[in-house]
């Protein structure tokens, strides 16, 4: 069981710039492929970005293309978010996610392939 705890959250203004960062202990990353989920009050969970194991492969949501750029980093047993050209519109709870995966090159993007969540971290965007 792999355990994830995300950081880097906080209050910035439209068009600034945060770092999420997610942390895993129990497991040794390079197992699972990853993901980064966003839930606003009153809207459901949604896939912002993923990354595969080997990190080689990404995917992210039209919303921030562009914007956002996942990464990891295996060694370090961690994944990071960078969000640029922030927002109102991506203020949410951020939340990290990881999937035992066979395959080094697969992404994952939906809610309930995910088996192991973290506690999430609050991005406010002030207009």
């Amino acid at each position: 069981q792999v355990q994830l705890v995300e950081s880097g959250g906080g209050v910035v203004q439209a068009g600034g710039s945060l770092r999420l960062s997610c942390a895993a202990s129990g497991r040794t990353l390079s197992s699972y492929a990853m993901g980064w989920f966003r839930q606003a009050p009153g809207k459901e969970r949604e896939v912002v970005s993923a990354i595969s194991r080997d990190g080689r492969s990404t995917y992210y949501a039209d919303s921030v293309e562009g914007r956002f750029t996942i990464s990891r980093d295996n060694a370090k047993n961690t994944v990071y978010l960078q969000m640029n050209s922030l927002k109102p519109e991506d203020t949410a709870i951020y939340y990290c996610a990881a999937a035992l995966s066979p395959a080094v090159r697969t992404i994952l993007r939906r809610t309930n392939e995910y088996r192991y969540w973290g506690q999430g971290t609050q991005v406010t965007v002030s207009s």
